[in-house]
């Protein structure tokens, strides 16, 4: 039974030095080492090393003895010998060529047992075990580095993937679309880029970026918190242990500048999709307007169907969840939960998405200049991006198999093309 390693390791080729200084066939060996007779011999010829034949009185013979006519090679006045007689023109004759064993052309290929080989008057090939396993591991660190592709091709790589990469797009995304003509791993990319083959530069992955040290968790208060009772994160998982297939939405909000417009957004847990909606301060009576918006454009009954579950922090903007719960007519159209304090990990994939909308509009500026009109732009590139996790899919195009496509008819929902996708400040230029 052959060994599903492939690799031939240290302690392999000691025993094959050991094997073929004790004469052993190649079959022999490989039976020792649990590998085929054939990579024995491909493994003896590599790596067998040269050792030369050393002698005070002449070096081997050339392969040129017995036709050679040269003389005085070695401007010797006094010398009269035919060069092919001398025992030091051998050494100055630039056609020499010394003469090999006729034994080393086939098995074992080398000379470890060979009976002759203290007076052989050849070079001799041996095989050694350590300087073998050296060879390979130079050669098997030397093969990861430098670049293997040609110049035609890293041209073409580069007017592929910099123009996408500089629009905002992710390596993801641009190989959920292009992988059949990128031809390379991922990974690759990423080490092209950071040796600065391409015009794009580390600068330009935003994920590459160092994040920020987190500050340290500000001390907890002792405020009402009445409104969460029988909403907590606890009752929340609770609740999905009985009811798995519920229709679970994460909400959050993104503030531009301090007491200017902010960003609500709503992420559907089952495709990722994301909406936005503009919102002129962070109260909860503008939060409140954007559910019975969505309530009358979808119908109760759609969206009671889309927002079963609705789970959020406990920022003021949502501390009175009744005003989302029920509609103005007073009947229920979900159920608002909260996550614990100081763990927004507990709507990660809120958290994580909005990471696209500071691509856009980093942190710091005002989205006082934008309308809906442009956070609907903003939020449909977003969900146009396709994802390692997603299996190579964009949010929409899961959103259109998972979700009702009444949101899609009702709100304007479209899918960008691929290669138009863009998630950086120029996007929502004037």
């Amino acid at each position: 039974m052959k060994d599903n390693q492939k690799h031939l390791t240290l302690s392999d080729r000691i025993i094959i030095e050991q094997g073929l200084n004790a004469g052993k066939p190649f079959s022999v060996i490989a039976a020792q080492v649990n590998k085929d007779p054939s990579t024995i011999s491909k493994e003896v010829r590599k790596h067998r090393s040269l050792k030369q034949h050393i002698s005070r009185n002449s070096s081997p013979r050339c392969i040129h003895y017995k036709t050679c006519t040269e003389r005085h090679v070695c401007k010797d006045i006094v010398c009269y010998k035919n060069c092919n007689e001398c025992s030091q023109c051998y050494t100055k004759c630039a056609k020499y060529t010394a003469k090999t064993c006729g034994r080393l052309d086939k098995p074992p290929y080398v000379c470890n047992a060979c009976p002759s080989l203290v007076s052989c008057p050849y070079h001799r090939l041996i095989y050694v075990s350590k300087y073998s396993d050296d060879c390979y591991r130079e050669l098997l660190s030397s093969s990861r580095e430098g670049i293997n592709q040609s110049p035609e091709n890293i041209q073409k790589l580069d007017q592929l993937i910099s123009p996408l990469i500089l629009k905002g797009q992710s390596l993801a995304h641009i190989y959920a679309h292009h992988s059949d003509e990128i031809l390379c791993s991922r990974r690759t990319l990423y080490k092209y880029i950071s040796k600065d083959v391409f015009t794009v530069r580390n600068i330009d992955l935003p994920r590459k970026v160092k994040y920020k040290i987190r500050k340290s968790h500000t001390t907890k208060t002792t405020v009402n918190r009445q409104y969460c009772v029988d909403r907590t994160y606890n009752d929340f998982t609770e609740l999905l242990q009985h009811h798995p297939d519920l229709s679970v939405v994460e909400m959050d909000t993104v503030e531009g500048r301090k007491g200017g417009k902010v960003l609500l957004t709503l992420l559907f847990r089952k495709s990722s999709l994301m909406l936005i909606f503009l919102m002129d301060t962070k109260t909860q009576e503008c939060v409140k307007e954007v559910f019975d918006y969505l309530t009358k454009a979808l119908g109760l009954k759609n969206f009671k169907n889309l927002f079963q579950v609705v789970l959020t922090d406990r920022g003021t903007e949502f501390q009175a969840p009744k005003d989302l719960e029920y509609n103005k007519c007073g009947k229920k159209r979900t159920s608002i939960y909260y996550c614990d304090p100081q763990c927004s990990w507990q709507k990660g994939m809120i958290e994580k998405n909005h990471e696209f909308i500071r691509y856009v509009v980093p942190k710091g500026s005002t989205f006082d200049c934008y309308n809906q009109k442009d956070v609907y732009k903003l939020m449909n590139h977003i969900n146009s991006i396709s994802r390692d996790n997603l299996n190579g899919y964009s949010p929409y195009q899961l959103s259109q198999m998972l979700l009702d496509n009444s949101l899609h008819k009702k709100l304007p929902l479209c899918e960008i093309h691929h290669d138009e996708v863009m998630l950086k400040p120029a996007l929502l230029k004037h």
